[in-house]
């Protein structure tokens, strides 16, 4: 048996440089991925082989990052029943509003878990996705869990070092 994994998809190589962030996560909570750019609009038959050969290769996640339109993940969830969390970018003139619409707004049945748009949600995409396969995964699980701790104690020591900065206690 294979072991899962995620799938991180973009609707175009200017979405990169956002999803770096996603890669960063995944790599650091050792949750094994691969990436492409594919287009739902430009592509849509690429599209689908791909999602098709993903599944049956073991892919648990799939990650969908667009900007505008953002029909990647809607696209997605539309051919396969595995998770599908969506990345709204912020390119074009509404600074990722549009995506963050168009991603969101699902018709019933066909669930698009919905991050937030941009960096930001490239990040917790990859949380989520991680969070996901933990349920199965009581090392990952542990992993995740040693992350968050670790964000809370680097947010304490922030507030120290202000507290002693302000020459409080």
């Amino acid at each position: 048996m294979t072991k899962p994994f995620v799938a991180v998809l973009m609707g175009s190589e200017s979405d990169l440089p956002v999803m770096k962030a996603a890669f960063e996560v995944l790599d650091h909570l050792e949750v094994a991925f691969e990436a492409r750019i594919t287009s739902a609009h430009r592509t849509p038959e690429a599209t689908r082989r791909y999602v098709a050969d993903a599944e049956q290769r073991g892919c648990a996640v799939f990650i969908a990052a667009a900007g505008m339109a953002a029909h990647l993940a809607g696209a997605v969830a539309g051919l396969t029943v595995k998770p599908v969390i969506g990345v709204p970018l912020d390119g074009g003139p509404l600074n990722g509003w549009d995506a963050l619409l168009s991603t969101v707004q699902m018709p019933g049945g066909i669930p698009v878990a919905c991050v937030a748009v941009g960096k930001a949600g490239a990040k917790n995409a990859a949380h989520l996705a991680a969070q996901i396969l933990a349920l199965a995964d009581p090392q990952l699980s542990a992993r995740v869990r040693a992350g968050r701790e670790q964000n809370a104690r680097a947010v304490m020591a922030s507030d120290d070092a202000l507290q002693k900065s302000l020459g409080g206690s």
